[in-house]
């Protein structure tokens, strides 16, 4: 996942915001809220959002990139407690699942039909994609894993990704982000074992 910059979100107070927003977005979507209602919802003034973003669309924006950025900085620290080439696979992919998993199907709903935040989930599917393919030619190069062509298998996996982030896997299979994201694990994990 995307290691968003950090956008001056450093204040304990604005790190709060970002932190109520975002759970608010995860529970009910943001397509329906307007400014007026978030403020009300988080005890807060329309001026203090200002201070956070110029506009409502600005501010899903941010709050998309906060969640991602929290969630890179989760699964990377799961993948650093994993042992060998096929759990770091596995921790990678099932930590991005958990870290979707939070998300209600309004708020994906939500993110893949608002072109700024549909953007991010993109930029921070392309980057999972690439760090699966570095994880796998660990693996690959340790032995773990039998020789397989890396481009492809990147390229396969990418695929995946974007059709899951696309909601085009629940569509087909019902199967949520985060499950499609464990499949997708298990698949790898066994797949390409030596």
């Amino acid at each position: 996942m995307l290691d968003a910059p950090d956008d001056g979100f450093g204040t304990r107070r604005r790190t709060r915001l970002f932190d109520d927003l975002l759970a608010l977005f995860l529970a009910e979507g943001f397509s329906h809220l307007t400014l007026d209602e978030i403020a009300a919802r988080l005890r807060c003034s329309k001026s203090t959002l200002y201070t956070l973003a110029t506009s409502k669309d600005e501010l899903v924006r941010r709050v998309t990139v906060y969640f991602f950025k929290r969630a890179t900085t989760a699964v990377e620290a799961t993948l650093a407690q994993a042992g060998n080439a096929r759990q770091r696979v596995a921790a990678y992919l099932t930590g991005v699942g958990a870290e979707l998993a939070v998300a209600s199907d309004a708020f994906m709903a939500d993110m893949n039909d608002f072109a700024p935040a549909r953007e991010v989930y993109e930029a921070n599917t392309r980057a999972a994609a690439l760090r699966v393919r570095q994880l796998i030619e660990d693996g690959v190069g340790e032995g773990e894993y039998r020789e397989v062509h890396t481009s492809f298998a990147a390229d396969l996996i990418a695929t995946m990704m974007v059709r899951i982030q696309q909601r085009s896997v629940r569509e087909a299979t019902g199967l949520t982000d985060a499950e499609a994201y464990a499949e997708l694990a298990t698949l790898l994990t066994e797949g390409l074992r030596a």
